[in-house]
């Protein structure tokens, strides 16, 4: 005889809740556990791979040691940083776009070159206004057209880098200054950033010491130059006191190594002359010649908390540098949105680093600009040398030691063609 009996409500109802508190605190332990995935999309092969190779090294390094070895974020999440290679190319960059989206990645971290830059900016705002609820976040550590910030402003774009014109401020202040500059030859890459150094610095100079002679100003093609030996003996023959050039990666070093192997003996005002072989290579020959203008300052480094990072970072990677501040100070602003707001959501993020306010290693406080996503820092200009470097570069005795810096406050600028439109939830 079979025996039956009926379960009281209020036992199937004790039951049912403490199986769903069972199954919630698994799905928390699985959310938990899940890691916070990043994009890291710049070249990692070809002409301009050392540049992205030692970027992600730096991403990755400030991930794990300012975070995943301090537990985690929001919670106990790890933070992983994906590489994704564009080759440094507008059309690859498409492609790993797509993979990104594919691979549920939702924020994607990238520097190098402005015309990539540009592509990213137009292809996530397209995918982002056909795609809502899946947005995209772009967080650009150093591509420096003005355009970004500017006519093509977007609510998913922010820059952590300082821009050209910004920068071309303080570098031609610093050349006005100097009475032994009559005469000034400009050479770049063909391209958007090489177009705005060249016309920003002769429209500045002209206002600041229209004495100063533009003896030559030429373009050049993006990676593909082995010899640049015809064009400095343009710079030569011009008798030019000084040259101002936007040159990086390869393009840079070819360039100033002919310079000085044809024995001119003139200051080099530049952006990305130094670091990632660059410093190596010039060596001896470019003591006190070759300038750079770049957010943070060299040498001396100002705090302990960051010599520390210094110090960590190159015994975990003895033949790379810390190159780019920027890179953690670009991840460490996104995490405190993530902190702040609970949430890996592109558009809680980026409500929260607008106007944010954020203090770096150094101990310096820098500005996220609301009205543009244009991130407000200090700018300095450093000198090749060996004397007064505490930490070199490239392992080769040379570095940077800081000499001219202008603060934050001082390298703000007004919103300029910036209609940013806003997306509703």
């Amino acid at each position: 005889m079979a025996l039956s009996f009926t379960i009281p409500v209020s036992i199937i109802s004790r039951l049912r809740l403490a199986l769903l508190a069972a199954l919630l605190s698994t799905a928390g332990l699985t959310s938990a556990q899940e890691p916070v995935r990043i994009a890291f999309m710049d070249p990692l092969s070809g002409a301009f791979a050392s540049i992205g190779t030692s970027g992600l090294k730096q991403a990755q390094f400030a991930a794990d040691y300012l975070f995943n070895a301090n537990g985690g974020i929001l919670g106990g999440r790890m933070i992983e940083i994906v590489p994704l290679d564009n080759k440094q190319s507008p059309t690859e960059t498409q492609i790993q776009f797509r993979r990104a989206v594919s691979d549920g990645l939702r924020i994607i971290m990238q520097g190098n070159s402005s015309a990539v830059a540009n592509t990213l900016n137009d292809t996530i705002s397209r995918h982002n206004r056909r795609n809502p609820g899946q947005e995209i976040l772009q967080i650009n550590y150093s591509a420096v057209d003005p355009v970004l910030t500017e006519d093509n402003c977007s609510f998913w774009h922010f820059r952590f880098d300082a821009h050209a014109v910004m920068k071309l401020h303080v570098l031609t202040d610093f050349i006005a200054a100097n009475p032994d500059i009559n005469s000034v030859y400009i050479i770049g890459q063909d391209y958007s950033f090489g177009q705005v150094v060249s016309d920003t610095s002769i429209q500045l100079l002209n206002e600041k010491r229209p004495d100063i002679a533009i003896v030559g100003n030429e373009f050049h093609p993006i990676g593909q130059v082995k010899d640049f030996t015809p064009y400095v003996t343009k710079i030569v023959s011009s008798g030019a006191d000084a040259v101002i050039t936007g040159n990086f990666g390869a393009d840079m070093v070819s360039l100033a190594r002919s310079i000085i192997d044809n024995g001119l003996d003139i200051p080099i005002y530049t952006f990305y002359a130094a670091y990632d072989g660059i410093t190596a290579t010039l060596g001896e020959d470019a003591r006190d010649k070759v300038h750079l203008v770049h957010n943070e300052t060299s040498n001396p480094i100002p705090t302990e908390e960051r010599k520390e990072f210094i110090r960590a970072f190159k015994a975990a990677n003895p033949n790379n540098d810390v190159t780019q501040p920027r890179i953690i100070n670009a991840l460490s602003m996104l995490v405190q949105a993530m902190e702040q707001t609970q949430s890996t959501d592109p558009y809680d993020i980026a409500l929260a680093l607008e106007d944010m306010r954020f203090t770096t290693m150094s101990g310096n406080e820098v500005w996220m600009r609301g009205d543009d996503h244009q991130i407000f820092q200090s700018l300095h200009i450093s000198v090749h040398t060996d004397e007064g470097v505490e930490f070199d570069a490239d392992n080769s005795g040379f570095g940077l030691r800081t000499i001219h810096s202008v603060s934050a406050e001082n390298s703000i600028v007004p919103v300029n063609n910036c209609r940013m439109r806003r997306p509703r939830r």
